[in-house]
């Protein structure tokens, strides 16, 4: 279950560079269910998923996008910048 988005600078700038956005979710989720989610929910394409928990215990997914510029358009449908 994917919680909120994570937004930083430094976040700001992958989503740029890297066509990566990062998300906070559920500690037990999978690799796989955050992929599946995300596509679900947003109708795009991932590449892949990188997960690490914070120093808070909170769990972030690193999503790496498909398609080039997918990043910035799901931010900017989000919100987010």
């Amino acid at each position: 279950m994917i919680i909120h988005p994570f937004v930083t600078e430094k976040a700001t700038t992958q989503a740029e560079a890297n066509n990566t956005l990062q998300f906070i979710v559920n500690v037990n989720d999978t690799k796989n269910e955050i992929k599946k989610e995300i596509e679900s929910l947003y109708k795009v394409k991932v590449y892949s998923v990188n997960t690490m928990m914070t120093p808070k215990g909170l769990k972030k997914a690193i999503v790496m996008f498909e398609e080039p510029n997918t990043a910035a358009e799901l931010a900017s449908r989000l919100g987010l910048f």
